[in-house]
């Protein structure tokens, strides 16, 4: 996919590290968007919408982070990998925040945070290891990505193409979509409320986060190079949880599915690059 260069004026981004840190001040929390917005924004029924909603935020402790002295400029230029995600963190803020514009809703830019191994401490949702791939902190609006895993994510799809990567960074870029529209906190309350649909809850949280990253995709198809559309395919295919049940040998239990099998995430992705309309990843919560 062809990709302006960043302006690190125009994003903001960091790199945790375990040596020359420094305690980072807290960003703090957006707060959600009023309901009534959340679904003129998303065309839910705003009754519904408030009554998910209803209640104060769920608290997330805060802990301070450690980050890297680098300015913005020397992290995009740590290598290839943080290089690449800074235009597409450039390009996925150009590209949304005009959608929240139109529908008069509060935009605010996520913090990427790039590392690589060991351990990060998160500026609001505690500390995870690598292992735990990337992940989307709503506390600090953080999307926090151990370049590292691109390489584990090239031998599980069967592909090193930039797209894979790229749809890593939008899939966590549509958590943050969550985050300020209010369906992340919405369905927070509704786990909350009811503990036993948690899991299908996530799920499809994390299919309408896929969709959202095929809707960039698709709002930019003038970008998209031959070969994009297979390589992203390949990547939403190998993080299945049937997939990788399946890989680590286990038994395949629908019922502890967090993500979504490989076909509904593939069919999710697709949906939103072959649309480009954000309210048709609205179906995962009609």
């Amino acid at each position: 996919m062809r990709l302006d260069r960043h302006d690190t004026s125009n994003i903001k981004v960091r790199s945790s590290s375990a040596g020359r840190a420094r305690k980072a001040g807290g960003i703090g929390i957006v707060g959600i968007l009023i309901a009534l917005a959340a679904a003129w924004f998303l065309d839910l029924d705003p009754r519904q919408t408030i009554g998910m909603v209803e209640g104060a935020q769920q608290a997330i402790p805060q802990r301070a982070g450690e980050t890297s002295d680098m300015s913005e400029a020397e992290v995009c230029a740590m290598g290839p990998y943080a290089s690449e995600a800074c235009d597409a963190l450039g390009s996925l803020n150009a590209t949304w925040e005009p959608v929240f514009a139109r529908a008069g809703a509060r935009f605010e830019q996520p913090i990427l945070d790039l590392y690589r191994g060991g351990q990060v401490t998160t500026q609001g949702c505690g500390s995870a290891s690598s292992a735990a791939g990337p992940f989307y902190c709503p506390a600090d609006m953080g999307i926090y990505i151990d370049t590292g895993f691109y390489d584990q994510l090239a031998q599980m799809s069967g592909t090193g193409g930039d797209f894979a990567r790229l749809y890593v960074i939008a899939h966590e870029y549509g958590h943050h979509i969550q985050n300020l529209t209010g369906i992340a906190d919405a369905v927070r309350q509704a786990k909350a409320r009811n503990p036993s649909r948690a899991n299908s809850l996530q799920v499809r949280m994390e299919l309408q986060a896929d969709c959202y990253a095929g809707v960039w995709a698709g709002l930019n198809r003038d970008r998209i190079e031959p070969g994009d559309m297979q390589e992203g395919m390949s990547a939403a295919s190998s993080i299945g949880d049937d997939t990788l049940m399946a890989r680590a040998g286990r038994r395949i239990e629908p019922e502890n599915f967090t993500h979504g099998t490989s076909a509904q995430r593939v069919a999710a992705l697709r949906m939103g690059m072959e649309t480009g309309d954000h309210t048709a990843c609205d179906s995962y919560f009609e």
